[in-house]
């Protein structure tokens, strides 16, 4: 295990096959490309020559680099081509059966000093290892698609994996220019183990039909900064892969939240997998095309909707970062707002941290100093909700305390004219509680913004069973007219957002007290290999622990899921105090400004 990893062998060219092999041959490995399908390995060769002809034109190599790479690269039909590899990868399908025939056959090939490797998510390298005769010479090595683009490579050890294996493959990944996460031998490993149950769950919630599929998609992108929604990239793993990973996890976990979603079964039997068949969740233009087309989930432009209220002016309850973001939003949109407080100076406060908001945009040049100074013009603070006699929308952004906001429904329902619409910014509290404080429950509903108000496009629409049409279709219309993207949902914990993304960070958080992973491997996991733009305690940490412990208890009693139940460690470390960037200690610890 000694000998330097320079020929490589490759098993199974498909498109994870395919990546790996161009990552290999770019930076300098002999690589052995193997696979049974003769048009599998034309195609790998074509997509290597494609991929390095755009390189030359965009002038990131020369073509006499070029075609050294692709002298580099050797296709062959037979596994006795690894004779004199340094190490195999093998991409196969996910299925112990096809990976333990490669991996016998295998190991009666390759030298007594080469290095196996499975590039499987799912299932057991322990199982796999121990199929062979040396199993102290078997590594996962998890590339993630596509391979070129994506930095992340987790390498997964067994029980039996001798360290100098570790050690060659994690410097390989090092020389590739990845960045290898080291783990354990479970189901998922860290990125696939977290994101995988957070797709499934999406999955579940557009099977009960509480959202549809571009309301889901739309949330988690805008919400959260996802590069993709949950359904779309399901689509584009496939709904057949999704499932094995998630069967692999569900048998090492038992874990209701891994459990396959029936609808995954439904449309993998049906052959609906996604981009590669050209219909899953959504439908495509062809097989393998990334275009989406519409079918009959497809919602109509021109669907007809109730008749809304006119909006005019608005009030906005609250002295916070989440109520000043408000009203500079709608002001911005040229509504009149009242921003009321519970004393003139908390609302002056107020209006003036929107007055420095906007000041940061002219500096920026995002907006002029006319307007800048018309928006202030159109706010007008006030010391308590009874200013908000006249106006047609209220929206209460109060602390996320129950009896709070229904004491403060129970005053906007004496003061508000009638006809006003009636809104509550909670992201987890029940909507219609809110609503049953006053007299006139269809004329509530929930308008959750996302923080920073301002800059966050999205908005989740939450409609109880006593919320009007009307006033449906007025806020659906407010929103656009502020030009943010609301999304419906019904009125239950957490709404579409926190429900994904809550048990998501829940799951990071028993990995770290499992000692399966580190913060910053499973920080960096989650950037690399899943697109998001902060790992999970980077975001704990910001949001606050003791926020995110409020969501998850609502979560957990909410739907009554073991899976659900915050974990212990988040707990301790917000009985402790340490509450995120606000204290300046959390996960981590922060210089105190």
């Amino acid at each position: 295990m000694d000998t330097p990893l320079h020929t490589i062998a490759v098993v199974g060219l498909g498109t994870m096959g395919t990546g790996i092999a161009e990552v290999l041959a770019r930076a300098g490995r002999e690589v052995i490309g193997i696979d049974i399908n003769a048009a599998a390995t034309r195609r790998a060769v074509t997509a290597l020559e494609a991929s390095t002809a755009r390189s030359v034109l965009r002038e990131r190599i020369s073509e006499h680099e070029r075609q050294n790479i692709l002298a580099r690269f050797r296709t062959f039909s037979d596994l006795q081509a690894a004779a004199d590899a340094d190490l195999a990868i093998e991409v196969v399908p996910e299925s112990y059966e096809t990976k333990q025939q490669v991996f016998r056959a295998l190991d009666t090939i390759v030298r007594p000093t080469a290095i196996l490797a499975t590039g499987t998510n799912a299932l057991s390298v322990t199982r796999l290892a121990a199929d062979t005769s040396h199993p102290e010479r078997v590594i996962g090595l998890h590339f993630f698609n596509p391979a070129p683009a994506m930095k992340l490579v987790e390498v997964v050890s067994s029980v039996l994996t001798a360290p100098p294996a570790v050690e060659a493959v994690t410097a390989l990944a090092h020389e590739l220019g990845k960045e290898p996460v080291g783990v354990g031998d479970r189901p998922g490993f860290v990125a696939d183990g977290l994101l995988f149950g957070y797709l499934n769950q999406a999955a579940a919630m557009y099977e009960a039909k509480y959202a549809s599929r571009e309301d889901i998609d739309a949330a988690m992108r805008l919400g959260c900064g996802l590069p993709m929604g949950p359904l779309a990239l399901l689509d584009l793993i496939g709904i057949d892969t999704a499932r094995t990973v998630l069967e692999a996890m569900y048998a090492a976990s038992k874990d209701r939240l891994h459990a396959p979603a029936p609808i995954l079964k439904q449309l993998s039997d049906a052959g609906l997998l996604g981009r590669k068949s050209g219909r899953g969740f959504y439908a495509y233009e062809a097989p393998e095309s990334a275009v989406v087309v519409p079918d009959g989930r497809t919602p109509a432009a021109d669907a007809e909707a109730a008749v809304g209220r006119r909006i005019d002016s608005v009030g906005v309850a609250g002295s916070g970062t989440m109520a000043s973001g408000i009203a500079e939003v709608f002001a911005k949109a040229g509504y009149r707002v009242v921003l009321a407080a519970r004393s003139p100076e908390k609302a002056d406060a107020a209006k003036s941290r929107i007055a420095k908001s906007l000041s940061r945009s002219v500096d920026k040049g995002r907006i002029t100093a006319e307007a800048r100074d018309a928006t202030l013009a159109l706010i007008t603070p006030a010391g308590s909700p009874d200013a908000f006699a006249e106006v047609d929308l209220a929206v209460e952004a109060v602390a996320e305390d129950l009896a709070v906001k229904q004491q403060l429904f129970e005053t906007l329902d004496k003061v508000c004219k009638p006809g006003a619409v009636l809104a509550t910014t909670t992201s987890s509290l029940p909507v219609i509680a809110c609503a049953r404080a006053t007299t006139r429950p269809q004329d509530v509903i929930g308008m959750h913004f996302f923080n920073p108000a301002p800059a966050m496009k999205l908005v989740e629409v939450v409609r109880t069973v006593l919320t009007a049409d009307d006033v449906h279709a007025t806020v659906r219309e407010v929103c656009t007219t502020i030009r943010k993207h609301p999304v419906d949902c019904g009125d239950r914990a957490g709404f579409i957002v926190n429900a994904l993304l809550f048990p998501y960070l829940n799951n990071a958080i028993k990995m770290v007290q499992e000692h399966y992973a580190t913060l910053d491997d499973i920080d960096a996991a989650m950037k690399l290999g899943g697109g998001y733009p902060m790992g999970p305690f980077e975001l704990l940490d910001v949001v606050g622990l003791d926020v995110s412990l409020a969501i998850e208890q609502v979560l957990h009693r909410e739907f009554r899921d073991p899976g659900l139940a915050p974990a212990p460690l988040l707990e301790h470390l917000v009985a402790a105090g340490c509450l995120g960037r606000k204290t300046g200690r959390g996960f981590r610890e922060y210089a105190r400004r």
